[in-house]
Parts: structure tokens; sequence; C-alpha cells
């Protein structure tokens, strides 16, 4: 039984073995007709579409030539629009101080007083020597009256009375002079008193009670309530397209806040061996103080470039590339 089995084992080889030729035939001739038929399907595609219909839909965008500018920062520090160092015109030590730091005072308020000895006895002595002197100017009167009758009844020469017409002159003019001395002590006198030129608030006190100021020495330190401003350095380059009245941007140096100013004074000049010039800002920001750091914005012009879209630059064997539209192709 075996033995049958192993015989009907090889006849079935024997025969399958015929049939590979055929098989691999009838594959490959079946290969052919598929890829033919899938040609044939394509071309026939491509036939039925249009010209118009193969084209690639593709967004264009417009290209601009504008200039970019640059805004560089500043710093300054905030400071009272209208400031003054207060000083006395004539020497002497400071006898009272009647302001205090901080304390707001209004225009004439007197905010120190200061001691002189020579004042007082020089403006009394002024006082006295006006007084002689138009004295003697009314006695210099009545003489001249008495030697005019006395010449109409010729009892008295010419000589005498044109004399006596000049001393009343010469007393005349010496009143004016010593009226113009009283003048200027007792107006050196008002100077021992420092007055407030404006209504503001007393930022420093300089000197105190006690204390010898001499003529010109600040005393006090006062400034007005009324406004702000900020002084920047800028080079000259760039002062050349500001104009006074301009807005500007500024930014608080610790919060970063961010406000506006108007121009107010631009330098023509740099001080000292500074190759910066001044440019001065105008505040009205509500809530700023005096002595807070602040940056000044100023645009430095940049010339005129062409504006692409960053989503129409594409990368190519030669670098960036764009692709110019002409004739709506």
């Amino acid at each position: 039984m075996f033995h049958h089995v192993v015989t009907a084992r090889r006849q079935f080889n024997q025969n399958y073995r015929a049939y590979y030729p055929r098989i691999f035939i009838s594959l490959l001739i079946l290969m052919v007709l598929v890829r033919c038929s899938d040609n044939a399907g394509i071309a026939a595609a491509q036939a039925e579409l249009s010209p118009s219909d193969s084209a690639v839909p593709v967004r264009v965008a417009r290209v601009k030539l504008q200039g970019s500018e640059q805004v560089l920062r500043f710093a300054g520090v905030s400071r009272p629009r209208q400031r003054a160092n207060l000083s006395f015109q004539v020497g002497g030590t400071i006898e009272v101080r009647l302001a205090e730091i901080g304390q707001r005072v209004s225009k004439g308020d007197i905010v120190a007083r200061l001691y002189n000895p020579q004042l007082q006895p020089a403006a009394n002595a002024a006082q006295a020597r006006l007084e002689q002197l138009q004295s003697d100017a009314e006695q210099d009167r009545r003489d001249l009256s008495r030697l005019q009758q006395i010449y109409e009844r010729d009892l008295l020469s010419i000589q005498e009375l044109e004399t006596q017409r000049t001393k009343l002159q010469s007393t005349l003019s010496a009143i004016d002079n010593a009226r113009a001395l009283l003048s200027q002590n007792q107006q050196l006198q008002q100077e021992s008193e420092l007055r407030a030129p404006f209504n503001g608030r007393i930022e420093a006190v300089l000197l105190e009670p006690g204390e010898f100021a001499q003529p010109g020495q600040p005393a006090i330190r006062m400034a007005a309530e009324d406004g702000l401003e900020v002084e920047v350095r800028v080079p000259p380059h760039l002062l050349a397209s500001l104009v006074t009245g301009q807005t500007v941007p500024l930014w608080h140096s610790l919060s970063g806040e961010k406000f506006s100013g108007s121009i107010s004074e631009i330098g023509e000049s740099s001080s000292g061996n500074s190759a910066l010039y001044p440019l001065i800002v105008a505040l009205s920001e509500a809530g700023l103080r005096s002595g807070e750091a602040l940056q000044v914005g100023v645009s430095q012009p940049q010339s005129k470039d062409l504006s692409i879209p960053l989503n129409a630059v594409m990368r190519s064997a030669q670098g960036l590339t764009v692709f110019k539209l002409h004739n709506d192709r």
C-alpha cells in the first residue's frame, strides 16, 4: 500500500511540472494586458482635460516699496519744567529760614532772611543825607529869591546872582544823587529777604541759619508744580528729522510703561567736549514725579526697500527665489 501511495505522488509531481511553462506564460500575458489598460485610461483622462484645467492656481501678493525705521532709546530723568536756585544779592549771615523741604510756597513769600550789619546804617545815612540836601536846597531858593530882589534894585551885581543860581542847581543835582543812593541802599536792604519767584515747592535747603551766604550763592532750591520735562542727549544726525511740537514715545525705565510726550526744545550746539546735543521733551502724563528714570524714543530713518511677504520666498539651488507674475503667468 505504501508503494502505491509513493507511485501516485510521483505521477502527480510529474503532471504538475508539465504545467509550469503554461502558468508562467499566462501570468505574463495578464500583466501586459493590465499595464496597457492603465496607460489607455490615463491617456483618455488627459485627453478629456482642457489646457486651462491643467494650470495650477497660485496666490499672488503685491510687492511694496517702504522704508523701515529703527527707534533708538535715550535715558534721562524727569525734572520740573520751571525751577530756580534762590540766592541773596548781598552777603551776610542767614538769620532765619521760613520754609521747609517739600513745603508749598506762593510767589512773593519770604523763605529766608539774611543779616548784614552794614545795610541798615547805610540806608539811614543815605536818608539823612537826602534830608540835609533838601533843606539846603530850600535855603538856596530863599537866598536866590532875596538876591533877585536886591539885583532888581541895582544893589547887586549879576555875577553874585548867577553864583547863587549855580549853587542852587548844584544842590538840586546832589539831591538827585542822594535819592538814587537811598534807593540803592533800600533795594539792598530788601535783598536781605529771599522771596519765592513763583508758585511751587521747596526742593532743597542749601544753607541753614547761622551760616554765611556769599552774594549769588544758592541758598534754597525750589520748583514749580505745573509741568515736568526730561532732557536727553542725542547724536546730531538724529535732530534733522525732529521739529518742535513733535510727539515722541517714552518708556518708564522701571515699569516699562509706554506713553508719549512732545518736543519743547532742540539744541543747536553741544556743550563742553560732548558730541551729543540736548533734546528736551515736555511730559503730560499724569502720575509722573520729578526724579523718575525715563527713556525717550527717537526714530532713525532708513532707506526704502522692497517689502515681500515671507511665504512668497522659496529656497532653490541658487539661493532664495521669488516667482514674478508677468501677463497673468
